[in-house]
C-alpha cells in the first residue's frame, strides 16, 4: 500500500521540500506545531520503528545527519529543537511510513509533564 509521505517523494503531491536525496525526503507539515516543523522521511517505505531492519541502518542514520543539516539551515540548531520518531497507535503514530518530526524556533517545553 501506498503512503501519502511515498506520493509526496515520488512528485505525485506537491509539498514544501526542503532536502532529498536517494535515502531520505524532508518536507514542511502540513499542519505545523512549531515555526519550524519539518518531517524528515525514508524514501522506502517502512511502516513503524518497529519495520527497521539491519539493511536499512545507514538509511535511519542519515534521517538524523539530516535534521542536524537543516536546523542549521533553519536557523534553530544553537538556541535547539526536539525530534520526534511516533511508533504504533499509541504512541499516536498518523501515517504508517516512519517519519521524524523536527520541531523549533522558539521553546518546546517539556516533551511529558509529570504526573504527581
Amino acid at each position: 500500500m501506498t503512503t501519502i509521505f511515498s506520493k509526496i517523494i515520488a512528485g505525485e503531491i506537491p509539498s514544501d521540500t526542503v532536502y532529498q536525496d536517494d535515502l531520505v525526503t524532508a518536507f514542511r507539515d502540513i499542519n505545523p506545531v512549531a515555526p519550524t516543523h519539518i518531517l524528515i522521511v525514508p524514501n522506502k517505505e517502512i511502516p513503524t520503528v518497529n519495520d527497521i531492519s539491519e539493511a536499512d541502518e545507514a538509511m535511519v542514520g542519515r534521517m538524523l545527519v539530516v535534521a542536524g543539516k537543516i536546523a542549521k539551515q533553519e536557523g534553530i540548531a544553537e538556541d535547539g529543537y526536539r525530534l520526534i520518531i511516533n511508533c504504533g497507535r499509541d504512541g499516536n503514530q498518523e501515517v504508517f511510513h516512519l517519519h521524524m518530526h523536527l520541531l523549533g524556533g522558539h521553546n518546546l517545553g517539556p516533551i511529558i509533564r509529570r504526573r504527581n
